[in-house]
């Protein structure tokens, strides 16, 4: 199973996949330069051959019409010619006369036979034809005997044997195979090593990685063999730093639940203890524990509450209950749940409307945000201050604006305040009852309705909320 394995991984590797590159790229040219070479060597002897046999024949035909052998064939020394002609050429050698019938064989089979041949056709109207036939490894050519007054008497036909050309060619197609042979096993090798030292810079990366993951946290890796393996180790670094963050993210939401969840519980029982301990506890000092107590128990409520719904917020299939919202009614229901707490300080609340909106959202998470901003612009507020809650919209967003004239926040502190469980200022916000999650929800959600949230502040004079959400929402749009 482990062989099969590696098996497997090696016909799957970038190894093997550069090596029959490689193999591809150097056989694949030489196989066609072998074959064109041996078809031009070839091609070359034919015409060479096919020259040679023209030029003896025309002369030989000079002599057939100055003697006028067509009209008397009883001429030795001709006739010799002809043979020894057709034996130099290993072929065969036919007169025909202007009546189709062989006069004249070297091979004195078709002597007193008809030829009609579309080559002796043609060469009677005055046109020369020439031919070579692979099949049967021989040339032919034919051409016109003429009288004194150049008129066509007769029809010289010669073929000639094409064996040599043939063999010639295949020795040099035995001798191309050997050598291609020979250089498919040199460009094997070196394949081979080029292929291998390619891929040497990945197993670098994979071995660098490798002991990375052996510590806890890793460690960045530095690849510098080449372009592509720096950038492997670049983006790798990038996602261990983010790993990182995350990884303190985590380990400060842990540290941070767990004290938030221990402290309400740590009242708890130093009141439970007190009253423990005490005898005949009055009346009016149990009731005031009891109530503390009960606060507590609200404040731990309100912290598991927040817990829950970031985790809800937080799923990656979050999905948002979207319907067509009246958005200035929402604004008055809110205000109007919130205004006995801004009543509690005297602190002026007013909502501005400056047109009618109409928006895709998700009603119930929506009032959430807002309400967060609203509540904390109260909470964090001076006695006899105020809030302001603005709406407006464009025809693509609608833009909600939280102005307090409250404490105000430090510039240092606009891009943390988002964050679980920061808190500007700690003890403050644990005498209002904050859980340090008001504002992470309210950007998550915010988000989710792909809209995006922008604080400016000024300590001692107030801290201003902008959101921005898109009028109609779009299942896939990037968020801002």
């Amino acid at each position: 199973m482990r062989q099969a394995k590696k098996r497997i991984r090696f016909i799957r590797s970038i190894h093997l996949r550069m090596f029959l590159l490689l193999m591809l790229v150097g056989v694949i040219p030489l196989y066609i330069v072998s074959t064109i070479m041996v078809y031009s060597s070839s091609q070359n002897q034919i015409q060479t051959r096919m020259a040679e046999l023209q030029y003896q024949s025309v002369a030989l035909i000079s002599e057939l019409e100055e003697r006028d052998y067509m009209s008397n064939m009883s001429q030795p020394v001709v006739t010799a010619e002809i043979e020894q002609l057709a034996r130099f050429f290993r072929g065969r050698i036919i007169l025909v006369d202007s009546n189709y019938r062989i006069c004249k064989d070297t091979y004195y089979m078709g002597e007193g036979k008809y030829n009609i041949s579309e080559e002796v056709i043609t060469c009677f109207a005055g046109t020369n034809t020439s031919r070579y036939d692979a099949e049967g490894e021989y040339l032919e050519l034919t051409l016109p005997i003429n009288n004194g007054q150049e008129e066509i008497v007769g029809v010289f036909v010669i073929t000639a044997s094409t064996e040599t050309i043939r063999a010639v060619e295949e020795q040099l197609q035995y001798q191309g195979m050997v050598a291609l042979i020979i250089a498919v096993m040199l460009i094997a090798a070196v394949s081979l090593f080029l292929s291998a030292r390619l891929v040497r810079p990945f197993k670098k990366v994979v071995r660098a990685i490798d002991e990375s993951s052996q510590d806890s946290v890793g460690s960045d890796i530095q690849v510098d063999d080449c372009v592509e393996t720096q950038r492997i180790a670049q983006a790798y670094n990038r996602t261990l730093a983010r790993l990182r963050t995350l990884d303190e993210s985590r380990q400060q939401f842990v540290s941070n639940v767990s004290h938030e969840l221990k402290t309400p519980i740590t009242s708890i029982r130093v009141l439970a203890d007190s009253l423990i301990d005490q005898e005949n506890v009055p009346v009016e000092l149990y009731r005031e524990f009891m109530t503390d107590i009960s606060a507590e128990i609200d404040r731990e409520s309100q912290i598991i509450e927040d817990l829950l719904t970031l985790v809800r917020m937080d799923k990656a299939n979050t999905e948002l209950n979207i319907s067509q919202v009246n958005i200035n009614d929402m604004m008055e229901a809110i205000l109007k749940r919130l205004r006995p707490l801004a009543m509690k300080r005297n602190v002026e609340l007013v909502l501005e409307s400056f047109r009618p909106v109409l928006a895709d959202a998700d009603e119930v998470k929506l009032s959430l945000a807002v309400t967060n901003l609203v509540e904390n612009a109260i909470k964090y507020n001076v006695d006899n201050g105020w809030v302001r809650v603005s709406l407006n919209a464009d025809h693509q967003f609608f833009y909600i604006k939280v102005a307090d004239s409250g404490i105000g926040i430090p510039e240092a502190d606009w891009d943390h305040i988002f964050e679980r469980f920061y808190r500007v200022d700690k003890a403050r916000s644990r005498a209002t009852g904050g859980t340090g999650l008001g504002l992470a929800i309210t950007k998550s959600i915010i988000s989710l309705h792909h809209g995006a949230i922008r604080v400016h502040s000024v300590e001692g004079e107030g801290t201003t909320f902008t959101v921005r959400i898109p009028r109609t929402y779009r299942k896939q749009e990037v968020d801002l």
